[in-house]
């Protein structure tokens, strides 16, 4: 069984992930851990567990999802593994952190692997299938574990509502394609795990997300 700890960092409040199982081995997804305290937080989690960390993953790489990625790979050793067409939006953070306040920003390494739909990466005893879900970013998936019933959506849905689409790259047709297809074909028991806020389920979005209900009318 998968055990997931969240923790909501840097001033964007972006909810980064840690996935572990009995094995002891855990996923980091999102690393927003920006400020020396928040980054030490992380890490004394997976100290205090006795975690090892084998998976630096990311659904997405705005800037508010991979502050701390260069702390990961300097802490534990993990390059990110993203979807290929999100690297330019990866390689375009360094030229904008100043906009938003992040002046001490350090880039993020370059991935060396590359997540496909048709490659379930594993960690310990568990896997996680990846789906294609860009509209909001152009290379953004999201992560979902059948044996526990969830996803780890990054920005694609959020309780009530959807991923902004105004960024380089995004396109909000295209988002609600992606969840209408990849996200609502999952049972309405899946529990979702947002990028920011609260978690919500399939089923709740399918009832009651304006932007979705909009999209189903139609």
């Amino acid at each position: 069984m998968i055990k997931i700890q969240q923790f909501t960092f840097n001033p964007f409040q972006e909810n980064t992930y840690v996935l572990y199982d009995e094995s002891k081995e855990c996923v980091i997804i999102d690393p927003g851990c920006y400020e020396p305290h928040e980054q030490e937080e992380l890490a004394q989690f997976i100290a205090n567990k006795e975690l090892n960390p084998v998976i630096l993953a990311l659904t997405h790489s705005h800037i508010d999802h991979v502050l701390g990625s260069h702390f990961i790979c300097n802490r534990f050793k993990l390059k990110p593994q993203i979807h290929r067409l999100d690297l330019e939006t990866l390689r375009n953070v360094k030229n904008y952190a100043h906009v938003y306040g992040f002046s001490g920003y350090q880039p993020s390494p370059e991935p060396e692997i590359f997540l496909k739909e048709e490659n379930p990466f594993t960690f310990g005893n568990s896997t996680l299938e990846i789906r294609f879900v860009p509209g909001h970013a152009p290379g953004h998936i999201v992560f979902i574990s059948h044996a526990d019933k969830f996803v780890i959506n990054g920005d694609c849905i959020f309780y009530g509502s959807i991923g902004r689409t105004d960024l380089p790259g995004g396109d909000h047709q295209t988002l609600l394609s992606s969840i209408r297809n990849a996200l609502f074909s999952l049972p309405d028991d899946y529990k979702v795990y947002t990028g920011h806020g609260i978690p919500t389920t399939i089923g709740f979005e399918k009832e009651n997300n304006p932007f979705l209900q909009e999209e189903l009318e139609s």
